[in-house]
């Protein structure tokens, strides 16, 4: 059961990653205002780098514990 719903888990982060992959590459051809993106992704992503930067030791610490949990899903290619 828990077997089950790690699985799902990380299907669902792959998915993400792919997805915002995809906007961020749209983003960058067809500029801010692709049609069927409702938001600004790059946007987005600059604030989060942004607000890390700017928590000083505790963004740091959070960006490697981020990094952490998703570089399994990276590296391995979400298997």
């Amino acid at each position: 059961m828990l077997e089950k719903i790690k699985n799902g888990a990380d299907g669902a982060i792959d998915v993400g990653i792919k997805l915002i992959s995809l906007s961020i590459v749209l983003q960058i051809i067809f500029g801010p205002k692709v049609a069927f993106l409702t938001g600004n992704v790059i946007g987005s992503i600059l604030d989060i780098v942004w607000t890390l930067g700017n928590a000083g030791l505790a963004g740091i610490i959070a960006a490697g514990i981020i990094w952490k949990l998703l570089d399994k899903d990276i590296t391995s290619g979400g298997n």
